[in-house]
Formats: C-alpha cells, sequence, structure tokens
C-alpha cells in the first residue's frame, strides 16, 4: 500500500474491501460454475457445434477478455475509480449468462458468452489492482484469500447443478439447460448488490506519481511475460477435461462431481499457496505452477481409469490454485501505485491474447486424433515454460 495510506479493519485476516470482494466473487462464481458443467453438453448436444468449432468457441470465449483487461485497468489507473468498472463487469456478466437460457444457435450463444467474458475484461484488472490497494501490504495473503473465495464459489456452483441437474431430471434436455441458465442469475444480483453498497474505492487515494519508469519497461518482467504467453499455449478450457471424463464414459453428472473435486482442490490450496508466497520467490512458485500444469496434462492424456483421471483432476486444481494466484501478486508488487491496473492488465492480456490458440490447438488435435495428442501438446508448452523459468 502507499505510504499515507490509512490501514483498513479486517476481517479473516484481510482488509474488509478484500473480505467484500471476496464475497462478490464466490457469489458471481457460484452463478458462472452453475452452467459450466452443462456447457459444453449443451454447446455440442443442443447447438450441434463440431469438435473443432467447439474448441474454437471455448477458447474465443477465454481470450475475448483480454482485449480489454490491459484497456480498462489503465482506464482505471488513469481515473482512479476502481469501483464503477468492476460493477459494470459483474453486471454484463450475469446478464450475459441469464439470456443464455433464450439462445437458439451457436452463433447467439457464441455473442452472450463473448459478452460475459468482456465484463470480466473490464472488471478483472481495476478489481485486482483494488485487492492490491487494499492489501495492507499482504498482497500474496489478500489475492490468496480472494483466489479461495473465488473458487468456493466454483465448488458451489457445479453442487447447485448436480442438485438441479437430479431435481429438473423430469424436464427435457434442452429446457433443463434453459431453466439452468435463468436460475444463474440469482447469485450474480446479490454480488451487485454487495458492489453498489458497501464497497469502497482506494484508488483516489494513492498519490499519482508520473514521474521513472513503468514495471512493463523492465526487461526481466517482459520475458517473464514471454514464459507466460509459453505456458498458457497449455492453458485449454475447462471444457476439455469435462469432455475427457465423458470420454471416457462417464455421465454428464459424473462429470460435474470430477469438475466440483477440482474446484475443492483449489479452494482449499489458494490461500495457503498466497500465505506462502509472501515468504519464498513468488518468480519460483510460479515455476513450481508450471511443473503442475505439466504433470496434470499427462494424467489426462493417459487416463483410462478412475484412478489416474482422479489424480489429473487433483493436480490440475494444484496448477489452477498457483497460476491464478502467484502471478497477480507478483505483478501488483513489480508495479508502482500509479499502474497497478496497467500492470496487471498486461499480465491477464498476455494470458488471454494466448488461451485462445491454446483451445483452437486443442480442438484441432482432439477432432484429426485424440484428445491425448490435446493434452500431450499442452504437457510439452507447460514443461518448457517451467524449463525457461527455471533457468532465467
Amino acid at each position: 500500500m502507499a505510504e499515507g495510506m490509512g490501514r483498513e479493519r479486517t476481517i479473516l485476516g484481510v482488509s474488509w474491501n478484500v473480505f467484500l470482494l471476496g464475497i462478490v466473487s464466490f457469489l458471481n462464481d457460484m452463478s458462472s460454475e452453475m452452467i459450466a458443467p452443462v456447457v459444453p453438453a449443451y454447446l455440442t448436444d443442443v447447438l450441434n457445434a463440431g469438435k473443432l468449432a467447439g474448441g474454437s468457441i471455448m477458447g474465443a470465449i477465454e481470450s475475448a477478455s483480454s482485449l480489454f483487461k490491459v484497456l480498462f485497468g489503465y482506464f482505471s489507473d488513469r481515473f482512479r475509480r476502481r469501483k464503477a468498472f468492476v460493477f459494470t463487469g459483474y453486471a454484463l456478466s450475469t446478464a450475459s449468462k441469464a439470456l443464455l437460457a433464450f439462445s437458439r444457435g451457436w452463433f447467439d450463444f457464441l455473442l452472450l458468452r463473448l459478452l460475459d467474458r468482456t465484463g470480466k475484461g473490464i472488471r478483472t484488472a481495476p478489481r485486482d489492482a483494488l485487492i492490491a490497494e487494499s492489501s495492507n501490504g499482504k498482497t500474496g495473503k489478500s489475492f490468496g484469500f480472494h483466489r479461495m473465495m473465488d473458487t468456493l464459489g466454483a465448488v458451489a456452483g457445479p453442487l447447485v447443478a448436480v442438485l438441479l441437474l437430479g431435481a429438473l431430471a423430469y424436464l427435457p434436455r434442452e429446457t433443463l439447460y434453459r431453466r439452468i441458465f435463468l436460475l444463474s442469475a440469482i447469485p450474480g444480483l446479490l454480488s451487485l448488490v454487495i458492489i453498489v453498497l458497501l464497497l469502497k474505492d482506494r484508488g483516489g487515494e494513492v498519490k499519482r506519481k508520473v514521474a521513472g519508469v513503468s514495471a512493463l519497461r523492465n526487461r526481466s518482467l517482459r520475458l517473464f511475460l514471454v514464459v507466460v504467453a509459453i505456458g498458457t499455449l497449455g492453458r485449454y478450457s475447462y471444457a476439455f477435461t469435462l469432455w475427457k471424463a465423458q470420454e471416457l464414459g462417464y455421465t454428464l453428472l459424473q462429470s460435474s462431481s470430477f469438475y466440483a473435486l477440482f474446484n475443492l482442490i483449489y479452494a482449499l490450496s489458494a490461500y495457503p499457496v498466497g500465505l506462502y508466497s509472501d515468504r519464498v520467490s513468488k518468480k519460483g512458485l510460479i515455476g513450481a505452477g508450471f511443473l503442475l500444469s505439466a504433470l496434470a496434462s499427462l494424467c489426462f492424456a493417459f487416463a483410462r481409469g478412475l484412478a489416474l483421471l482422479l489424480m489429473a483432476f487433483v493436480l490440475y486444481g494444484l496448477y489452477m490454485a498457483v497460476m491464478d494466484t502467484v502471478p497477480r501478486a507478483y505483478m501488483a508488487e513489480l508495479a508502482g501505485d500509479h499502474e497497478k491496473g496497467t500492470v496487471i492488465g498486461a499480465y491477464h492480456t498476455v494470458v488471454g491474447v494466448f488461451a485462445f490458440p491454446a483451445s483452437l490447438i486443442a480442438g484441432y488435435l482432439w477432432g484429426a486424433h485424440s484428445l491425448t495428442y490435446s493434452f500431450l501438446f499442452a504437457s510439452a508448452m507447460a514443461f518448457i515454460a517451467f524449463l525457461l523459468l527455471l533457468f532465467d
């Protein structure tokens, strides 16, 4: 935190703002993950998208938000107001998920999912900058808490989806999916109420510094972003893990349970990882994250039964706990107080841009060969990133 800024009161060891943003992310991710288990099946079974098209659409969805993250991070730095961007982003996402209930083709689906990701692009960098400004000097702890709450929502979401899939099983499949899309808007609306009534801006309290060189001009940081880009080529959409489970003969309900396990591991690991990252080299821990990614992808590639598939989901959860927590804290610490939104946004943009070819390549390899090749390619990219970071 910048000098002269007062320390916020704390709750559960984090500042009030970080706690509130954790609750907001819990509710929003519950909303998102309520539909996550059914989206791949809805895309391929109801909208009849092929394998390459499915991979391309999921990749485009994951990448769309990247086009806006650095831009809106910069705007939030310039205007010193994060809350308006955070609210707008979450509002767009909430509306887009509910409107999926009325989609009639893959193009409608794509536009609405792009709107959801646009909302994410608007809110992510300003929100992360607000977390950094409210962290009382413990960025790893604050981002770890936020990712834990975000992912607990991701645990709750699929479990709610499982309950809904069971309770509404009497409905025709297409109607069932659309009903879940509508119900997913409820927790999203609650998160908007919290933002409006309780969240406080901190950017205006930061003294702007116009002198000095931006962290983005640092050669080491730019090389780090290159390594992140390479590693992200192995960051396929979560949909591929569900398609893998279904390929092995598991039902949509069972696949949703595997996805809930992944998110549980992620949630339980994120906060300890964040705490640990404040005591050790964050860059080294990021390297360990790439290695976990490589191992998880190998397990998915060679899984032929329950044991190795479960191991894959566990490793995937540990990998995401590291890579969705530590790099944010690392970038926040490198950035000056006047450019946290821009620098964090640059990281998110790199990840988002390269997430699209990652899923596109995975979809092509799946259609041309098999999912095994998709996961092997992802493992190779993650291992190369690990080696580059190890010897940097």
